[in-house]
Order: C-alpha cells, then sequence, then structure tokens
C-alpha cells in the first residue's frame, strides 16, 4: 500500500489522474466513483482530454454503485451524476459506461448479473472514494470482506450524509442500493483511493494503520497488493506514520 499526501483537494486530483491515465492511454477497463473526493481527478482528467493527452472512445468504466429504484436519468442516479461530473465532459461512449440495472424488479437478479459482468470484462483500476464510517461503494461496516456485488441497506449515517443531493431531506434518500461488493472491489488490478478533508482522517487511519475488520470495511485494502491512497493534509490528519509515508514516496525508486 503507498500513501502520497498532497497539499489540498487540487493536487490529490492531480495525483490521481496521473495515475490513471497510463491505463486509459493503454485502453484498459476502468472502474468510477461518485461522492465529492473524485471530482477534482475528474477535472484534472477531463482538462487532460481537452489538451489531447488522453482519449476515452474505448475505454469502458464499470461504476461502483447505484440506488435501488432510481432511474438512469433521474437527476440523483449515479449514473447520471457520473455523467454531469465526468463522462459527458470527455469522449466516453454512454453504451461503454456500465452500472447496475436500477430498476429491474428483482434487484438480487440484476447484481448477480452486474457481477458476471464485471468478472467478464475485468478493471485495470478502480478509482475509490471513502466515507467517514469507512465504507466503500456502499459496503457499510460489517460487510462481508470477500462479498460480491449485492443489494446493500443503506446505514444511518449513509443516508444523512447523502441528504444534501436529495434537498436535505433524509426521507428523499432511498434505503438501498446495488454496489459492487468487497471481494469485487478487490478483484481490480490496481487500486487508487482518494480522500480529502478533515471529515475522512477517522477513516483513513482506520484503513491505513488499523486492523483489518468488517467494521471499517475499506480495511480490505490493506491485503490488495496494488493500492495507492491519495490524501491532502487534512484526511492525514491523524496519521501516526504520515512522516515515514512521506520520506517512501521521496526514495521510492
Amino acid at each position: 500500500m503507498d500513501i502520497i499526501i498532497r497539499a489540498d483537494a487540487q493536487e490529490v486530483g492531480k495525483e490521481a489522474a496521473a495515475i490513471m491515465a497510463p491505463f486509459i492511454k493503454q485502453g484498459r477497463t476502468i472502474g468510477l466513483a461518485t461522492g465529492s473526493s473524485p471530482l477534482t481527478t475528474y477535472r484534472e482528467l477531463i482538462r487532460m482530454y481537452e489538451s489531447g493527452e488522453l482519449t476515452f472512445k474505448t475505454i469502458q468504466a464499470f461504476l461502483l454503485d447505484e440506488y435501488v429504484g432510481l432511474a438512469r436519468d433521474d437527476k440523483n442516479s449515479y449514473f447520471r451524476t457520473i455523467r454531469d461530473e465526468f463522462t459527458a465532459h470527455v469522449d466516453f461512449v454512454d453504451a461503454n459506461v456500465h452500472s447496475p440495472d436500477s430498476t429491474d424488479p428483482d434487484p438480487y437478479h440484476a447484481a448477480a448479473l452486474y457481477e458476471q459482468k464485471i468478472i467478464d470484462t475485468g478493471v485495470a483500476i478502480q478509482l475509490l472514494g471513502v466515507g467517514v464510517n469507512g465504507h466503500i461503494g456502499f459496503n457499510e461496516p460489517t460487510s462481508a470482506l470477500q462479498g460480491p456485488t449485492k443489494v446493500q441497506a443503506l446505514h444511518p449515517q449513509t443516508i444523512k450524509d447523502n441528504a444534501r443531493f436529495f434537498n436535505d431531506c433524509i426521507e428523499n434518500v432511498p434505503t438501498h442500493a446495488m454496489t459492487q461488493g468487497l471481494g469485487t472491489i478487490t478483484r481490480a488490478e490496481n487500486i487508487i483511493m482518494v480522500a480529502t478533508g478533515e471529515a475522512k482522517a477517522d477513516a483513513i487511519h482506520r484503513i491505513v494503520e488499523g486492523p483489518l475488520t468488517a467494521l471499517c470495511p475499506g480495511s480490505v485494502l490493506q491485503l490488495h497488493a496494488d493500492v495507492t491512497i491519495v490524501v491532502d493534509e487534512a484526511a492525514a490528519s491523524k496519521l501516526e506514520h504520515a512522516d515515514y509515508y512521506r520520506t517512501m514516496e521521496r526514495i521510492r525508486l
């Protein structure tokens, strides 16, 4: 696990985009995450596209998750969010951006189909954010560390955190989502997690320096051979070995 500490969210985004760029240039499949932390990464990837450094015409992408019951064109669906924040600003083909079928009357069946599609295609590099309780995707605390794509009831804290996207009304937030499982996520060849802000500091500390535990789903990344975590100074503020991580980055061969 490599830990990279940058000054602020903009620098985090530049670093993460630089890590993802070689995979995109090679035409590899990428995994995309929603939320506030990846936004600066997407802005930098858009800049690289506009400058002619990248093209996404042949890239396949898989979304981490989707709310159960929200159609793709719903303003709060994650497919729509990713489109508005990223894929519509580059030359992605909509049909190459995959998400769970959230309107399937049997979401468990839809989750199984999505899992198989990811298995068949493979993901070269997965971009992740992290929740304040350590969740990745919608894998809430006590999620199976090797579980497949699933239907997940959302933790009350997650519902509270996401209410800002639903007119600050908790009652409007869906109670369930389909999410890649922790086992699905960690099948990606490479993983990059981004986190910014003091609110994420405790989660980052637990993921990097805490025990492996289902109570902190992100701690499963300790088992993956190719993980890079890019954080700003605020998100790194509770890391006990921050100076060591800075030294390791400086002397890396």
